[in-house]
């Protein structure tokens, strides 16, 4: 069969490459072209257009990137309609996919939409377009199942698929060989992620650097985006080559002694191999303001959202300064009641995700999804 993804930015990117594996590992011979990345490609994809083209976050920056987005939905219609795939894959990125679900709906193509729109954050009354356009939604957060049940929407809860790339049992073979193959054996270390995107690694980057550099004591190592360049990184003041690492986050994370995540899948992917960390995040002031007026939930960090209640500290727009990093990083690196109530949440959140198997569940039930639309045309 010929599916046709779309993912927007790097974690879409990451699940789509696994959502792939699993379709070849269930059968063989199905076709994938995609919106994506490196790892889709690795895995088969013959990739249209790259995410980093794509990923524009907030308000002001979506306004002022318009016309690329507008140009960018086009395209993509026009490539869908060109390439007739039995059916469209959409991975989150609802701004962009929910165009295209509805696109998809007029021409009869079925929408198979992977990792639920946040429209129990923000903009609820979506809801209305995802029952009209989307043939079936796979949610990866247990609370979602509920949330979609309350507006008489059944929707497969899968799991989440991080389960499926984290192995807990190499968490502490990737510490050693981390160490080993960026000579800091001996030295403790403190992960700096400042995020994907280039607005915001430049605008969280800097405090963050400010911070870890007095942590003399401590080696920092930046986990540089799969998106983004060596040159883009050293551009940074304050950014040495010594301490950047590619394509090595999950031992990262294992070999830490704590870290700064900038909010997004990487809180999930630093709580899920133990790693006690801060989450810092900031937009523009417009953005934000626009955002708190908007959006309906406590917490940013999916780690704290799936559990309810405030596992890692958050520190947002005005309290992401220096001072406020400072202090809880100190409190996470020395306050051993801290650390251990926080990787004991760490444990309970793993067992709210589910087992592993998400991947491979998911593109079962796509397969299914995909073949009966294919015969009742």
């Amino acid at each position: 069969m010929k599916f046709y993804v779309i993912a927007g930015e790097a974690s879409g990117d990451l699940h789509g490459a696994n959502l792939i594996k699993g379709f070849n590992s269930i059968e063989k011979g199905h076709s994938f072209r995609a919106w994506g990345g490196d790892l889709m490609e690795a895995e088969g994809a013959e990739v249209v257009k790259h995410y980093r083209e794509l990923a524009f976050m907030g308000f002001i920056e979506v306004i002022a990137n318009l016309r690329t987005i507008l140009k960018n939905i086009k395209r993509c219609k026009e490539d869908i309609l060109e390439h007739k795939p039995d059916a469209v894959i959409l991975i989150d990125y609802p701004g962009f996919n929910l165009r295209i679900a509805t696109f998809c709906k007029e021409h009869n193509i079925p929408v198979l939409y992977y990792i639920s729109p946040q429209i129990w954050a923000w903009k609820e009354g979506r809801i209305k377009r995802i029952k009209r356009d989307i043939t079936q939604l796979y949610a990866i957060l247990p609370f979602e199942k509920d949330f979609y049940a309350k507006h008489d929407m059944q929707i497969e809860y899968v799991g989440h698929p991080l389960l499926d790339v984290i192995d807990q049992d190499a968490i502490q073979r990737a510490d050693e060989t981390f160490r080993a193959k960026h000579q800091l054996e001996g030295k403790r270390i403190l992960a700096v992620l400042p995020g994907s995107r280039k607005q915001e690694i430049l605008t969280s980057l800097p405090i963050m650097l400010e911070v870890i550099k007095k942590k003399g004591d401590f080696h920092y190592v930046i986990a540089g985006a799969p998106g983004q360049t060596k040159e883009f990184y050293l551009s940074i003041p304050g950014v040495e080559e010594s301490n950047l690492v590619f394509n090595d986050t999950y031992g990262l994370f294992s070999a830490a002694e704590a870290g700064l995540v900038t909010s997004g899948t990487a809180t999930l992917e630093a709580a899920i191999h133990g790693m006690p960390q801060a989450v810092c995040y900031t937009a523009s002031t417009i953005s934000y303001h626009i955002a708190k007026r908007l959006v309906k939930i406590k917490f940013i960090s999916l780690v704290n959202l799936i559990m309810d209640k405030e596992v890692v500290k958050e520190l947002i727009q005005h309290e992401f300064n220096a001072q406020a990093v400072e202090d809880e990083l100190s409190l996470i690196l020395e306050d051993e009641a801290y650390r251990k109530k926080m990787k004991e949440n760490y444990q309970l959140l793993s067992q709210k995700l589910g087992g592993a198997g998400a991947s491979q569940r998911t593109a079962q039930l796509m397969l299914n999804e995909a073949k009966k639309a294919t015969a009742q045309k």
